[in-house]
């Protein structure tokens, strides 16, 4: 069995699930929320903004904020979480009966004795999760987008922060899948994978309410390589840590599954 064909298994198991159409439904219709709010706030500041040389337009106001609240957290507290804060917790209920499922339900023993290797069946139903993430990602995008034939749109910046916010889903699928393989059961995966995931985002935010003003902090934290991606600057350093999350998390949950089936 090769790895599309574990990676059609596992998307096949994602659509049959309750669970992955009522956080998109939910999700969603949160967005949607948050959509309508920005549109209408940019409309109501519409003339006074025309008049500032340089001022935020549609895609500062509108665009970029539907994918993170970093740009709108101080001056609009009150509209719903972007898809970055979605994503804390819809990730790790994505991913956390990934492999602690399969293990709590006895057919992880189904996928050994196909003769599959461990980094195989990690891959498979990583991807399978991104591809689930990446519709996801692209139906937020396509409310701001919808509006794109009459509005003026920062293309550069769009693309930048849409980046940034696949790299986090990919980033944030990893770590759940590598805590789903060590878990004994989906909920200590979820807790787990939604513990790490808060703790990467806020690492250097209670550095510095501590005091600390440590560069190592800084790299750490995910929040600090979104935020630059979130502002259009994509920078190669930021790109290699999220990638190199990914393959530390994925190799972690190989290495798991490897030894587990060595066991027996």
């Amino acid at each position: 069995m090769s790895v599309l064909a574990v990676t059609r298994l596992e998307l096949r198991r994602l659509v049959v699930r309750p669970l992955a159409w009522v956080l998109a439904a939910l999700s969603v219709a949160q967005l949607a929320g948050r959509f309508m709010l920005l549109l209408q706030i940019f409309i109501a500041n519409q003339i006074r903004l025309a008049a500032q040389p340089g001022g935020p337009g549609y895609t500062d106001l509108v665009g970029v904020p539907m994918l993170s609240s970093i740009l709108t957290s101080g001056i609009l507290p009150m509209l719903p979480f972007g898809l970055a804060e979605l994503a804390l917790v819809v990730v790790p209920l994505l991913t956390m009966s990934s492999l602690a499922g399969e293990r709590s339900q006895g057919t992880l023993p189904l996928w050994f004795a196909a003769g599959l290797p461990a980094w195989r069946i990690v891959l498979g139903k990583y991807l399978a999760l991104m591809l689930w993430l990446t519709l996801w990602l692209a139906i937020t995008l396509a409310m701001p987008l919808s509006l794109a034939h009459g509005i003026t749109l920062d293309w550069g910046k769009l693309a930048s922060a849409t980046l940034g916010l696949w790299l986090m889903l990919a980033a944030l699928a990893a770590i759940g899948i590598a805590c789903s393989s060590f878990a004994s059961h989906p909920a200590i995966a979820a807790t787990t994978s939604l513990m790490l995931g808060l703790a990467l985002v806020s690492v250097n935010v209670g550095a510095m309410m501590a005091g600390v003003n440590n560069g190592f902090f800084n790299w750490l934290s995910m929040n600090a390589h979104l935020d630059s991606m979130i502002r259009g600057l994509v920078s190669s350093a930021d790109v290699v840590w999220f990638l190199l999350v990914v393959a530390v998390a994925l190799a972690l949950a190989a290495q798991r599954l490897a030894a587990e089936r060595e066991r027996g």
